[in-house]
C-alpha cells in the first residue's frame, strides 16, 4: 500500500526557495505541487527543474496545497504565514518566524485556534541534538555565541539579529529550557538600511548568555561556548568540531550525524511527520515567537 503524500506548495524561488524544493522533490511522502513567486521568470525556471506548477497566484498555490513551504525574504514571512493559515494550510516558515511581533503573535494565534502545524527554521537545533545538548541534564550557567559571515545583500531587507543572531537566540533559550526575563544589546546598520552587527545579554533565571553577530566580516566563524556547573562545551559550527570536559556522553563526530549533515532534510521531514503523524515539531510557532521577540527587544 502507497503511504499517505502531502500535498505541499513553496513560497519563494530564490536562494533558499531552490534548497527546499531540491528537498520536497526528493521527499517520498509529498507531492510538490509547484511554486510561487511574484517573479514570474524565476519561479518558471525552478518550476520546470522540478517538473511542477509555476503558479501564477499566491491564491491557485493554497488552494490546491496542504501545507506549504515560505522560503521568500523575511520581510514578507509574516504575510505569507497569516494568509497560508488562514486559508488551511500548514506552514514551514523559514526563520525568522516574522519581523514583526504583531505578525508573529498572529500566526501563533491562527495555528492554535485552526489547530495547524507551524514549524520555523531554525536548523541549528537538529545540530545540538545530534551533539546530545538536548539530553544533559544540568541547565547553563553561561553561554557566549559568535555568529560571524561576509557581506551579502541577500536577507539585508531585515536586520542580522533576525537574519543571523536568531539560531542563537533560539538555542539558548532552548538550552536555557525558557525565554530570558530581561535583554539588552544594540544592532546597528554597516553597509545596509538595516542593521548588519549585533551584540546582547540575555539574562535567564539560571544564567546568562552573551552574543554577538555580524554580517560585514571576512571570515566566517559561528562558535558556542556552554558553561555548566560540572564543565564547559567548545562548539565550532563551521568546522564541525565539539571539545568538552563534562561527564555527559556528547557525539563529537557529530557533523556526520545525518541529521545534522542535512540539518534542511531533517527540518522537512520534521514538518511532514507533525502533519501526517502527530509527531511534534523541531521548532514550533511559539519558538519563533520567543526568538523574534527578543530579537527586536535588541533591534529597539
Amino acid at each position: 500500500m502507497e503511504a499517505e503524500k502531502l500535498r505541499v506548495g513553496l513560497i519563494g524561488a530564490g536562494v533558499f526557495g531552490g534548497y527546499h524544493a531540491n528537498k520536497l522533490a526528493e521527499h517520498d511522502r509529498v507531492e510538490f505541487l509547484g511554486v510561487f513567486d511574484p517573479d514570474r521568470e524565476r519561479a518558471g525556471i525552478l518550476a520546470e527543474k522540478h517538473g511542477v506548477e509555476a503558479f501564477q497566484t499566491f491564491d491557485e498555490m493554497v488552494e490546491a496545497a496542504e501545507a506549504v513551504i515560505i522560503a521568500c525574504p523575511a520581510s514578507y514571512h509574516g504575510e505569507m504565514a497569516i494568509a497560508a493559515l488562514k486559508a488551511n494550510c500548514h506552514a514551514l516558515i523559514e526563520k525568522p518566524i516574522a519581523t514583526s511581533l504583531n505578525e508573529a503573535e498572529q500566526i501563533v494565534a491562527l495555528a492554535n485556534d485552526q489547530n495547524l502545524i507551524v514549524q520555523i527554521g531554525h536548523q541549528e537545533r537538529f545540530v545540538a541534538r545530534a551533539i546530545g545538548l538536548d539530553k544533559v541534564s544540568e541547565t547553563p550557567t553561561h553561554i557566549i555565541a559568535v555568529r560571524n559571515t561576509g557581506y551579502s545583500s541577500r536577507g539585508t531587507d531585515t536586520s542580522v539579529t533576525l537574519d543571523l543572531m536568531t539560531h542563537d537566540i533560539d538555542l539558548c533559550c532552548l538550552l536555557m529550557r525558557g525565554a530570558p526575563i530581561s535583554v539588552s544589546g544594540a544592532s546597528e546598520p554597516v553597509n545596509s538600511k538595516t542593521p548588519d552587527t549585533a551584540r546582547a545579554e540575555l539574562n535567564f533565571s539560571n544564567g546568562t548568555a552573551i552574543l554577538s553577530a555580524s554580517r560585514v566580516e571576512q571570515g566566517v566563524s559561528r562558535q558556542m561556548t556552554i558553561k555548566y556547573p560540572s564543565g564547559t562545551v567548545l562548539i565550532d559550527f563551521v568546522a564541525k568540531t565539539l571539545q568538552h570536559n563534562t561527564p555527559f556522553t556528547l557525539n563529537t563526530d557529530f557533523g556526520n550525524a545525518p541529521s545534522a549533515a542535512d540539518s534542511l532534510g531533517a527540518a522537512t521531514n520534521s514538518f511532514i511527520a507533525a502533519i501526517l503523524e502527530g509527531e511534534p515539531v523541531s521548532a514550533s510557532a511559539q519558538d519563533g515567537l520567543t526568538a523574534a521577540r527578543v530579537a527586536l527587544q535588541i533591534d529597539g
